[in-house]
């Protein structure tokens, strides 16, 4: 139901799988740089914005050559800020690029564009003529840098148009379409400009133009229904609005109206009325003249290649020249030519920018430049081609895989290629778009020119990665076995860490023991890879379902609850074993038995406590708990549209108790047979799911919302009286207990081992999400409303990762909502149940869950984290996953696991084992990194950890980094940086601070004494 970005997101996802897998096995990888600027690439593509910038980053820390240079990885990641909207750090960004030494033209050039046309568009830069007179001056300088940029010249024209400078527009998009043909927007504008100039044929044709170069250009389907409209055409007009309402972009109420308008204008309408002379070509006539399709084709070819009967004088032309006065005489655009002409202007024709080539023809597969442009086309409109464009397309898909192969053969014999579509400055200038659309489009291809073998030394390894692969589902490369596309086994793994022997480890060992041969492995460099999990390089992988599948009746089981009577129920040790025994359970009365004073938390109370209190805020849509409607609200999809603002606790109790007046003024108006016409689904706090008949008229209706998330508790001094109620609580239940893993972590991590709070409207959505790390989390229902809860079991988190990917989402942290729809298709069971006031829902580790609001309500909740094996594991699970899709875990393993083996005496022999491990390879990994940076001649200081201090965390890479650390001066602040990252800035460590926070004597200390409890009985275990 997502349309167009799941097609294009499914080809780099083997692609990043692997390269992901490279980094995992092996972080010192000597082309990390590269991996890293093929990963930023492809999540632009994809539109995974945060991963993107993360990986430039990365490669822009990197110290070693790379196929970009690094004013062009900065370009990227400003223009990653930009599209994320981010346009402050953008603009700074761009600025700071600007001021760089020897920077290319052509990065100049696109600096200068995106600069331009931010100053144009955003009205937060500052006063309208001043921008103006700025975008117009960074532009101009722009084309100066680089005259071979469409872009530029588009954006150029869209600037003049805006100011009134009509016939400067038309020069510009008539430039633009002469240098970079193949563009619906630039179409789009010139037939604007002919509809001001009055001209409705030449604005038709442009119109034509650009939806036959986009079938989904919502502004040109549009404008043309407002051509043919002012033409007297409803039924054309029609027509043109449904199809921008199924663009790509979100369509507006106006447009929803005037289409409704329009239907029963022409329902009651006679048929004579219909019949009138037309002032323009109906939309099936105009879509098919040879005029458009001319148009349309000079993507296809740069000489006149008229169809018969056509000449160039039947073609678009532009509107007269304004200087003479002329309004009879129209300037033409020769649409089948290079150029165009146009009175008073030069006819000649600047040299191209041309790339050097070896002498000698190359062969006859070889594509060339506007043939790779009608490949990109095909592939982007694949399930709109007719059989004869299908053939093509195959024809191209087949030549293309023989020129890489071709490209491949002469690399590995060191004999030059022929010249097809090298990494040009035309192809990097195509990469940046004003459209998040166009700038993941233009990044896939660029990942296409980035494909050549000659950029990494292992061949395996470009097989298993290929960033240009074919997106033909045909091709040979995806019938390589299943095992092989999920992970890279044991074979590559050895490969990628040559060198490295593998002693046999074991808990029984001493410390001493387990030291023996660091510093041999330390002296033979390579990556000194750690996981807590196992020995074998092998990176983590998605489980598989439960075999086999649930039952058709198993799919919707009964949620776990208990209702208590008395307080010696809630502290009975069969009630902490019945949440840890399933899923999820809902604990009913919770708050009665033990007289928890839950007004402690009420809007009322929290407002006369800390009025000013930062509250985050999420301005959602409100709809049933069983839809989910995309932007266009058309189709149900899986992202959840949930925008960031913030506020304080006082703005949003008088915007909860405004919205609860609102709601009540409604019924009221109800109960007396008043309908109101906007807004309709608020009329009840959930609207249940429509037929399908409704989809349409529901779609036009949502209420936007806003939902208070995120309220931090952490402060005593603030809140004393509301975390002192909480002590009430069992002690399994609480924030702070000895027997909560969290309780030893020895530093706050806000939500987990602190109180947050949630103020809720109805219709408030938590999105689908695993718990941190996966550790449990207890949730109390303030109230007076109810919210629901939908939850699946740890076990299927794997699937549910399947169908985030399917949906185009990223499962760790993108925005999603489930639909009930495709989980009971997969055979994934769902808990659904309502959470009344006072009710506390545990979430067991790893469970898969998300909550709607029913009522007005707050509710608070917090981490807590059971002593037993199965939480560690499932933690030690998720923060190699973690490493794997290169995101923070905000639990740190390794020193959670170190404090555990103080603090604790473990008696649960599958729990002791997990920790004793984790003990085992990070003593090993320190004592590893602390010969190497001795080898390298560098003095170990000492550091301490002082109370409270809190875990570090690699400055670019965001991984855990335990006792060794290599601290670097970055902007007058000392960053911690890991050992990889440390080596790509700088291989000898120069301008590193290694300081040390224990001894290893402490540690082998820690080590040693952690041993096996005799076992005790449940009461005294916690």
């Amino acid at each position: 139901s997502t349309g167009h970005p799941r097609r294009s997101s499914r080809r780099p996802l083997t692609s990043i799988k692997a390269f992901r897998q490279v980094l995992y096995i092996n972080p010192g990888f000597s082309r990390a740089n590269e991996i890293h600027l093929r990963l930023g690439l492809m999540f632009k593509a994809i539109a995974d914005y945060e991963s993107a910038l993360k990986h430039f980053q990365l490669a822009q820390s990197d110290s070693r050559p790379s196929t970009f240079t690094k004013p062009e990885v900065r370009f990227h990641i400003a223009h990653v800020l930009e599209v994320q909207g981010k346009h402050k750090q953008a603009k700074e960004a761009y600025e700071q690029l600007l001021l760089v030494k020897d920077i290319s033209r052509t990065v100049r050039a696109e600096t200068l564009r995106q600069l331009g046309w931010m100053h144009h568009t955003l009205e937060a830069l500052g006063e309208k003529p001043q921008r103006q007179a700025y975008a117009l001056h960074c532009l101009q300088k722009s084309i100066e840098a680089d005259p071979t940029s469409g872009q530029s010249l588009y954006f150029l024209g869209r600037c003049f148009a805006s100011i009134g400078k009509v016939h400067d527009a038309f020069i510009s998009y008539r430039n633009s379409v002469d240098k970079a043909e193949a563009n619906a927007d630039t179409w789009c504008s010139i037939g604007v400009l002919y509809q001001q100039q009055s001209q409705p044929m030449d604005a038709l044709q442009a119109y034509i133009c650009a939806v036959q170069l986009d079938k989904a250009h919502s502004p040109a389907w549009t404008n043309l229904g407002v051509l043919y409209e002012n033409c007297s055409q409803p039924q054309d007009a029609l027509k043109c609005y449904l199809n921008a309402m199924h663009g790509s972009s979100s369509s507006s109420g106006n447009l929803a109206g005037r289409v409704k308008f329009l239907q029963t204008q022409l329902s009651a309408a006679p048929p004579a009325s219909v019949q009138k002379p037309r002032q323009l070509p109906c939309i099936e006539d105009a879509w098919n003249i040879p005029i458009s399709q001319e148009m349309a084709s000079r993507q296809n070819n740069q000489q006149n290649r008229s169809p018969a009967g056509s000449t160039p004088q039947q073609r678009a032309g532009y509107p007269p020249d304004q200087v003479d006065g002329n309004s009879t005489k129209k300037l033409k655009v020769a649409s089948g030519s290079p150029r165009a002409m146009t009175p008073g202007a030069s006819n000649e024709v600047g040299p191209e920018h041309r790339a050097a080539v070896p002498a000698g023809p190359p062969p006859p597969f070889y594509l060339s430049h506007q043939q790779l442009q009608v490949l990109a086309y095909l592939q982007q409109n694949q399930e709109t081609l007719n059989p004869q464009q299908r053939n093509l397309l195959q024809q191209l898909q087949q030549q293309h895989r023989l020129m890489q192969q071709h490209r491949q053969q002469l690399v590995m014999q060191g004999r030059p290629q022929p010249p097809v579509a090298p990494l040009s400055d035309q192809d990097l200038q195509l990469l940046l778009s004003q459209s998040k659309d166009t700038a993941s489009s233009l990044a896939e291809d660029i990942l296409a020119h980035l494909a050549g073998p000659d950029l990494l030394d292992t061949p395996r390894l470009a097989e298993a990665a290929p960033p240009g692969a074919s997106s033909d589902d045909s091709a040979p490369s995806k019938s390589a076995p299943e095992e092989s596309k999920d992970t890279l086994k044991s074979g590559l793994a050895e490969r990628l860490l040559p060198g490295q022997s593998k002693p046999a480890l074991s808990i029984a060992m001493s410390a001493a023991e387990v030291l023996e041969g660091c510093a041999e492995i330390a002296r033979q460099g390579g990556a000194f890879p750690l996981s807590l999990l196992s020995d074998d390089p092998t990176p983590p992988r998605p489980p598989d379902p439960p075999s086999p599948p649930p039952t058709k009746e198993q799919l919707l089981p009964q949620t776990p609850s208990v209702f208590l009577e008395n307080k010696k129920q809630a502290f009975s040790p069969q009630l902490q074993e019945f949440c840890v025994a399933h899923p999820i359970a809902v604990i009913r009365n919770m708050a009665n038995v033990l007289k928890l004073d839950l007004g402690l938390f009420s809007t009322k109370t929290l407002v006369e406590a800390n009025p000013d209190h930062t509250i985050e805020v999420r301005t959602q849509l409100m709809q049933s708990p069983d839809e989910n409607w995309d932007a266009e609200r058309r189709n149900m999809v899986w992202r959840c549209e949930s925008h960031r603002s913030h506020t304080s606790i006082a703005r949003y109790a008088q915007y909860q108790a405004s919205s609860f007046q609102e709601s009540l003024k409604e019924e009221q108006e109800k109960a007396q047979g008043v309908q109101r016409e906007s807004d309709s689904d608020s009329n009840s706090s959930l609207p249940r799911a429509s037929a399908g008949g409704k989809r349409w008229r529901r779609s036009a209706h949502f209420k936007t919302i806003k939902f208070g998330t995120n309220v931090d508790l952490s402060d005593e001094r603030k809140w004393r009286p509301q975390l002192q109620e909480l002590t009430k609580l069992p002690a399994f239940a609480r924030v702070v207990s000895a027997g909560n893993m969290l309780s030893h972590v020895g530093h706050t991590i806000l939500g987990m081992n602190t109180v947050q709070l949630y103020m809720k409207v109805p219709g408030s959505r938590t999105p689908g999400h695993q718990e941190n790390n996966n550790f449990c989390s207890v949730n109390i229902n303030i109230g007076p409303g109810e919210c629901e809860w939908f939850a699946t079991p740890e076990e299927y988190w794997g699937v549910i990762h399947g169908l985030c990917e399917r949906n185009n989402i990223n499962y760790l942290h993108g925005s999603w909502w489930p639909l009930m729809e495709d989980l009971m298709a997969a055979r994934i069971p769902v808990y659904r149940f309502l959470q009344r006031p006072g009710d506390l829902v545990w979430v067991n580790a790893g469970t898969v869950h998300w909550v709607q609001a029913v009522g007005w309500c707050n509710n608070i909740a917090w981490n807590v984290g059971p002593l037993n094996s199965t939480q560690f594991r499932l933690g030690l699970e998720r923060y190699e996953w973690n490493k794997l899709q290169a995101y923070k875990s905000i639990v740190p393993m390794i020193h959670l696991s170190w404090n555990l083996a103080r603090n604790l005496k473990v008696s649960e022999p599958q729990l002791f084992e997990l920790i004793k491990y984790s003990l085992l390879r990070s003593l090993r990994h320190c004592q590893i990194v602390v010969e190497f940076v001795k080898g390298l001649g560098k003095d170990i200081r000492w550091h301490g950890r002082a109370k409270n201090e809190i875990a570090h965390y690699c400055t670019n890479c965001e991984l855990e980094v335990f006792n060794i650390l290599l601290v670097r001066e970055v902007d007058k602040k000392h960053m911690v940086h890991c050992l990889s990252c440390s080596r790509r800035i700088n291989p000898r460590l120069e301008g590193f601070v290694v300081l040390e926070e224990y001894s290893i004597e402490d540690l082998m200390d820690v080590y040693d004494n952690f041993i096996l409890q005799p076992a005790q009985t449940p009461a005294s275990s916690s």
